[in-house]
């Protein structure tokens, strides 16, 4: 099992290594991409960008650049925005990842909770009108756009309703967990159930469908012929084989959303978070920032497979020796 951890690792690495250099290339090796020219503005004349190059390290050889903006992120931590002048990156991304991580976690145990729940509940009640009825719902979840859907959310609670029914929901924003716990509650309650809707629809679907195709299995019917209650076979063997697939699903969503996946519902919710920080860099055309989230959000998405290959692991000894 050690090992098995310790080749993931490995391989993560390697992983996030490969995407640092790709970044950096995409964004200062790219024919007719001269990052002092965004930086000096239009209409700078030649002895301006000569300035701006040397002062941001412009001038120097790709490799040593790489390894400068490596050192200067990683390291001593002081790499800072090409836009706003003397602003850290660090402390930028450092604000705005509780935010995120406040949104992301608690709309992800909404929509595994639900997403379990009822797609074990579809499962048992295939021929009954249970099963057809939350097909459907989870459609429906699916179906709708999360910024659709936040937009009506906010027009209801904010707007229409504000005063009489949604009097409690404060505007929109976030407040950290430290400041005020009961705000830092209201603020994202509406964003996690906006969040949630969507991968709660997902989740039913996939889960359901991996339960009854684990119910076909030869070895599910040796059990029945053994005696073993549909509930036992349905919660022992079923739903444990089916949450294998759940896991992967639930790393990959988990880590793209930390990773500023969540963007939309930032930007409906006035969430500062990860996702608005990195869209706003691109405006910019911030390069240390964006070097910053790309980073960030490329450990995320590649920890979280490792930890899902780690989990695979457990729930499957035979995934070891691959």
């Amino acid at each position: 099992m050690l090992t098995f951890i310790g080749r993931r690792l490995s391989a993560m690495v390697f992983v996030l290594i490969s995407i640092s250099i790709m970044v950096f290339l995409i964004f200062f090796a790219t024919p007719g991409v001269d990052p002092a020219a965004r930086i000096a503005g239009r209409g700078a004349d030649q002895q301006t960008l000569m300035q701006v190059r040397h002062s941001f390290e412009l001038d120097r050889p790709l490799p040593m650049r790489y390894i400068s903006m490596m050192k200067h992120l990683f390291v001593s931590q002081d790499l800072t925005s090409y836009v706003n002048r003397g602003a850290k990156v660090i402390p930028q991304l450092s604000q705005a990842i509780p935010a995120t991580f406040s949104l992301v976690i608690g709309a992800a145990i909404i929509w595994l909770f639900a997403g379990i729940f009822f797609g074990i509940l579809a499962a048992s009640s295939k021929k009954k009108w249970i099963d057809p009825t939350i097909g459907f719902l989870g459609i429906v979840g699916i179906s709708l756009p999360v910024y659709w859907l936040g937009e009506v959310v906010n027009l209801i609670t904010q707007s229409k309703l504000h005063n009489s029914v949604f009097k409690w929901v404060p505007p929109l924003g976030y407040v950290g967990l430290s400041v005020d716990p009961w705000q830092w509650f209201l603020h994202l309650l509406f964003p996690w159930l906006t969040l949630a809707v969507l991968y709660a629809g997902i989740y039913v679907r996939v889960l359901r469908n991996e339960i009854m195709v684990v119910m076909s299995e030869d070895y599910i019917k040796t059990e029945r012929a053994k005696g073993a209650s549909e509930k036992r076979i349905l919660y022992k063997h079923a739903t444990r084989m089916s949450l294998i697939t759940i896991v992967s699903l639930f790393g990959l969503d988990f880590g793209a959303l930390v990773g500023g996946y969540a963007l939309l519902t930032e930007v409906v919710f006035g969430i500062q978070g990860v996702g608005k920080l990195t869209f706003d860099s691109l405006q910019n055309f911030d390069l240390p920032v964006i070097m910053a989230t790309v980073m960030y959000a490329s450990f995320f998405v590649v920890f979280m497979n490792a930890l899902v290959d780690v989990v695979y692991a457990v729930l499957d000894p035979r995934v070891r020796r691959v």
